[in-house]
């Protein structure tokens, strides 16, 4: 029987770093940027998302090998409780938000990974998320994420339309704040629409099939 992780008071990510990095993680799985977009992503979406569902997407199509329950409560324990502390982050507002970018050598925030995992739980739901590309005033808001995370820039997700370098590089100058205004937006967008104050997913068992973007 598969074990059912409970959220973690204190989220230490680099042992799910570690795991994530290990040949016993599927070849195709999230790593810790793309996991914590996706993760944003189900949070603050127009539904709650089955567990289930969303922890497949994580693994890329294969199932994680553990060597045994305790790894396995301990990797997936950290992912859901890492899940919980997002939700948590934003329910205290945008000062207390604090999402995983990746960092380069020369202290550059990369954004890419992360906007690209947001994606990704988009299109778990894609059918609702395209009212943000109807919504005049959402489209603008949500077009940032979807440029960031492109997997190519003149074809970016829901149709948004791309822009010229230079627009991209003033993007990518100020993403970080960017994405904190996109995320709370579209947070409180689906909020008003949807009646439901707060994203939670459903529980659900350790999933099987998903896919994953490096």
């Amino acid at each position: 029987m598969a074990p059912n992780p409970m959220p973690k008071a204190d989220v230490d990510l680099r042992v799910l770093d570690a795991y994530l990095l290990s040949d016993d993680a599927p070849e195709e799985c999230m790593m810790i940027p793309d996991l914590d977009g996706f993760l944003t992503g189900i949070a603050v979406g127009p539904e709650p998302i089955p567990r289930s569902e969303w922890m497949s997407r994580i693994w890329g199509g294969e199932d994680p090998k553990f060597t045994g329950t305790e790894e396995a409560e301990l990797v997936l324990g950290t992912i859901i409780g890492r899940y919980h502390e997002i939700v948590a982050q934003l329910e205290a507002g945008p000062d207390s938000f604090e999402p995983m970018f990746e960092q380069s050598a020369d202290g550059r925030l990369i954004v890419t990974d992360w906007a690209a995992g947001f994606i990704d739980a988009a299109m778990l739901r894609p059918e609702r998320w395209e009212a943000l590309i109807r919504d005049d005033g959402m489209a603008a808001v949500f077009w940032p994420l979807l440029l960031l995370g492109a997997d190519d820039d003149n074809n970016p997700p829901f149709g948004a339309p791309p822009v010229p370098a230079e627009s991209m590089d003033e993007l990518y100058e100020n993403a970080d704040e960017i994405i904190t205004e996109s995320v709370f937006r579209i947070r409180a967008f689906w909020q008003q629409h949807t009646g439901d104050p707060v994203r939670k997913e459903k529980p659900g068992r350790r999933p099987t099939d998903t896919r994953r973007r490096r």
